[in-house]
């Protein structure tokens, strides 16, 4: 069970950080330029890749105790 749950807040981090990473290229180049939006948005972006590198910290963690 506890490796489940180590497995799934892992793969959960990953798909996060992936999705953070897509869209900030994805915004770039559609917007061709940065002003305070892209900056903004940048920021909450940032926010969700740490929570996903938490997540793959704390699966991996997981995953060493059981």
């Amino acid at each position: 069970m506890l490796e489940t749950i180590g497995l799934f807040t892992h793969v959960v981090g990953e798909l996060l950080v992936a999705y953070t990473v897509l869209m900030v290229h994805h915004r770039v180049l559609n917007q061709h330029k940065i002003d305070r939006k892209v900056f903004a948005t940048m920021r909450s972006e940032q926010r969700i890749g740490i929570l996903g590198v938490l997540l793959i910290l704390t699966g991996f963690i997981i995953q060493i105790v059981s």
